[in-house]
């Protein structure tokens, strides 16, 4: 997918990470990130996901809502706070309320029926 690759060394320079070794895995929650986007701002399904998807119907604050999701998806893959987020509990809500209210900013407001 040409968006995934696209952000693969965003979200690999904002986790710090250099090595290759979990390519894989970052792809998956990139790709988990831009799906949340998705649902989230209520976009046409595919509009970020499709293996055509390049990015240009993204605008840079849901660009970097992507980028923190999937590092903290990454860095919480158990589903904890862990990671950097290891000495505050509440870390992990407030990285998500982030990462909504950055998405909110190119959200679908149209009442759907």
């Amino acid at each position: 997918m040409v968006l995934i690759e696209a952000l693969l060394p965003k979200v690999k320079t904002n986790l710090i990470l250099q090595h290759g070794e979990d390519d894989e895995f970052l792809r998956g929650v990139i790709l988990a990130a831009l799906s949340y986007a998705e649902i989230y701002q209520r976009k046409p399904p595919g509009l970020y996901t499709t293996d055509e998807a390049t990015g240009e119907n993204m605008k840079p604050t849901t660009e970097q809502a992507v980028i923190m999701l999937a590092s903290h998806l990454y860095e919480s893959r158990d589903g904890s706070t862990g990671g950097y987020f290891a000495d505050s509990t509440g870390a992990a809500q407030q990285s998500m309320e982030t990462v909504d209210r950055m998405l909110a900013l190119d959200k679908e407001w149209s009442i759907v029926q």
